[in-house]
């Protein structure tokens, strides 16, 4: 890949950002940079922003735009020769802000899935808190109900995931990333997708991608039936 590419995916939590994610990176040869792997990452690791992400994670609180760009933007500094996807970030328009004083996206997806789909597929979900591992009981069921496939320890609903939380999390998903949307889109670098079937947005994904970055996707994902 001669010219770096760097874009990042929104959506609400449910809308199948990990699963594109996954597929992205697998087909275009683009590094997958969660936030999530990285903030369990530097509590594990016990860094020192990694102490201030434990106070608002284990009070159940978001972490802060100033923690945020702190753990993340020295990693994409590190990064500065590589191409990437960033998913979880930046989530607020203080961390766009941020970002884009160290670098530029050349690619913005949002996914827009309603809100029955994102309650149906959230009230299924079961998580391995250690690894931020995903399960859903309706078609990614772990091999042994209630168990990790790779560590075996028990999965986790999160309080947030039960219907009755879910949404107060949507509300407040739209209004934090409406102003980043609109920056985007402003800035003519968002393309927004919509629909309940994550296997029925990936090709319409895979087809701006392959446009975009003038590459040929995997064989694996060509076979695939939309």
């Amino acid at each position: 890949m001669a010219k770096l590419f760097r874009a990042a995916i929104m959506g609400p939590p449910g809308s199948g950002k990990g699963t594109i994610s996954q597929r992205i990176a697998q087909s275009f040869g683009l590094q997958y940079l969660s936030s999530g792997h990285y903030l369990r990452e530097s509590i594990a690791a016990n860094t020192e922003a990694g102490v201030l992400v434990r106070t608002y994670v284990e009070r159940s609180m978001l972490v802060p735009d100033h923690v945020m760009t702190r753990l993340m933007l020295p990693r994409l500094e590190h990064l500065i020769g590589h191409s990437w996807l960033l998913d979880g970030f930046p989530r607020t328009l203080s961390q766009a802000q941020a970002l884009s004083n160290l670098c530029q996206l050349d690619l913005v997806i949002s996914l827009n899935i309603p809100y029955e789909t994102l309650k149906e597929r959230l009230s299924d979900r079961w998580i391995h808190p250690v690894s931020g591992r995903v399960y859903n009981m309706g078609f990614n069921p772990p091999r042994v109900q209630g168990k990790d496939d790779i560590t075996g320890e028990p999965l986790i609903q999160h309080d947030d995931d039960k219907p009755e939380a879910l949404m107060a999390r949507l509300r407040h998903y739209k209004d934090v990333a409406k102003p980043v949307i609109n920056l985007y889109k402003s800035q003519g670098i968002l393309h927004s997708f919509s629909g309940t079937d994550t296997d029925r947005i990936w090709p319409y994904i895979n087809s701006l991608l392959s446009t975009k970055m003038h590459m040929q996707p995997s064989d694996f994902f060509q076979t695939q039936t939309p």
